[in-house]
């Protein structure tokens, strides 16, 4: 069943970018760079950019000013996401989730099989909705980070991309978003679903 229409028009989505590194400023940070590229060329726009180090409380106090904004719709963060003792991103990230996003962590591993072999359960990549905004975290480098948004991120944060996305869960007044799953008060009533819809 599909929850978008066909000539549903693209969404452009505020986006903050947070990198957890206990080492990287701005000149080194390649990962940052390539993900503000991927989401600008996108559509998508680049509201804020941090680095902030590998740190519990830090990484939390980021994310948690940035999802209540108004401009900001998606928290991509990378980085920390490993096994060593530094690598804290999961911990900073889940207790704040309303919701985690189960299948992006399985799905990235699948997708970096092929080029990590096994390895790649030793990536604690997350995702999840605190309130309406999305937050997915990924591992630090540009390659995983390529992964997760050429492989994942690109395609649930447009709009466009059939049966269903994201796009309708952090901005309501996205046109074809899934009727099942608008807030209330928004403007689709689930009573009344959009065209295509089954009721």
């Amino acid at each position: 069943m599909a929850h978008v229409h066909a000539n549903t028009p693209f969404a452009p989505l505020g986006i903050a970018v947070l990198t957890v590194s206990d080492t990287r400023g701005f000149d080194e940070d390649g990962s940052g760079d390539l993900l503000s590229e991927r989401l600008t060329l996108a559509g998508h726009a680049l509201v804020e950019r941090r680095i902030v180090p590998d740190d519990v409380y830090r990484i939390r106090a980021v994310v948690s000013k940035w999802v209540v904004r108004d401009d900001i719709q998606v928290v991509l963060v990378n980085g920390g996401t490993g096994f060593t003792r530094r690598d804290t991103t999961p911990e900073a990230l889940m207790p704040l989730f309303d919701k985690a996003v189960d299948g992006y962590g399985e799905l990235f591993r699948q997708l970096s099989l092929s080029s990590i072999g096994t390895s790649t359960i030793q990536s604690r990549a997350v995702g999840g909705l605190i309130d309406r905004t999305l937050v997915f975290a990924m591992p630090g480098s540009p390659k995983a980070c390529a992964t997760a948004w050429d492989g994942i991120l690109a395609a649930q944060l447009d709009a466009r991309t059939r049966p269903c996305n994201f796009v309708a869960m952090v901005l309501p007044e996205a046109a074809g978003g899934c009727a099942s799953r608008q807030a209330p008060g928004s403007a689709v009533r689930a009573e009344e679903p959009p065209e295509g819809v089954a009721s």
